[in-house]
């Protein structure tokens, strides 16, 4: 089994939603990424299966994203930190609107997650936006661990990353091998 058909299966056609997500925002030339646990995926050694898109787009374009998805067939609700969409499966694509992550698009680099090609938000980045969510106090204890986790993944397939971390994670996380 593929990894595309592997994802398809864990998100009852997921492929489809974020394949139709990838060509609307590069149709329209949209500057964006994936960023969370998808960009983790692409920078891990181990991918895991999520069924959360998290992605952000430049801050001028967050209108026009909000407008293609929806004439895509994507169905929107708006939250106070993100623009969450609905298409055909069980994958949630979200769209952040938080400031910290407004200039991630501008370094971004093209991937392929899961067999899907697209765009993540760079290795540093997507060590920030975990940091951050991790940090977050205010988020449940199970996406807090999983955020440690993925910190975690990261550091072991780039040891270099070490020295970015707090010393809060360093005691919490063990350091790699060189």
């Amino acid at each position: 089994m593929t990894a595309k058909k592997f994802y398809d299966w864990q998100t009852v056609g997921g492929t489809d939603d974020v394949m139709r997500l990838v060509d609307c925002l590069e149709r329209a030339d949209i500057r964006w990424c994936a960023i969370g646990g998808v960009a983790v995926n692409h920078w891990a050694a181990e991918p895991m299966v999520t069924q959360d898109v998290d992605f952000v787009v430049a801050s001028d374009a967050i209108e026009q994203a909000v407008g293609i998805l929806t004439e895509a067939g994507f169905r929107p609700e708006r939250f106070k930190w993100s623009i969450n969409f609905k298409g055909h499966s069980k994958v949630s694509l979200q769209l952040s609107t938080e400031d910290f992550y407004r200039d991630f698009p501008s370094r971004a680099v093209p991937a392929d997650v899961h067999g899907i090609l697209l765009r993540v938000a760079s290795l540093e980045d997507t060590l920030k936006g975990k940091i951050k969510a991790w940090s977050d106090s205010a988020r449940r204890q199970s996406k807090r661990l999983k955020d440690l986790g993925d910190i975690a993944r990261l550091i072991e397939t780039h040891p270099h990353l070490w020295e970015s971390l707090t010393d809060d994670l360093k005691r919490q996380i063990e350091r790699p091998l060189a």
